[in-house]
């Protein structure tokens, strides 16, 4: 399975984007998916995350409240939506799924936020947003 992301770009601190993630090569429903961002000099830091079925959903203390995580596994397809931005939220952000063997049925397993858990990666995509 590939993740491709989408909808980064330059924006003004307090505007909207909203950022996609497209599952090729296999089902995007058999893993919980994360969005994970990193700044110049930074590490990677997590952003949010959703279960396999679209459940359940974590975000940072950073984000919360201001993104909101969605997923559609008939599109294969997982979003980031972002409101309110702001300039430390500037950074590369990739989309992770992390296979969860439960998928189907009625368990989730609780997606991590340890990037280094992750099964499938994205090639990342700029968001820069200005002051």
């Amino acid at each position: 399975v590939q993740l491709v992301e989408s909808g980064g770009g330059l924006v003004q601190a307090g505007d909207s984007l909203t950022l996609s993630c497209v599952a090729s090569g296999g089902t995007l429903s058999s893993y919980g998916v994360a969005w994970f961002r990193q700044a110049p000099g930074i590490e990677r830091e997590f952003v949010a995350a959703i279960t396999w079925s679209g459940s359940h959903t974590y975000y940072a203390d950073s984000v919360n409240g201001r993104f909101t995580i969605s997923r559609d596994n008939a599109q294969n397809t997982a979003t980031l939506q972002m409101n309110s931005l702001k300039p430390e939220d500037t950074a590369v952000y990739f989309c992770a799924g992390v296979l969860d063997t439960y998928a189907g049925g009625s368990y989730y397993y609780v997606p991590p936020r340890q990037g280094r858990k992750y099964d499938l990666w994205g090639q990342g995509t700029q968001v820069t947003v200005s002051s």
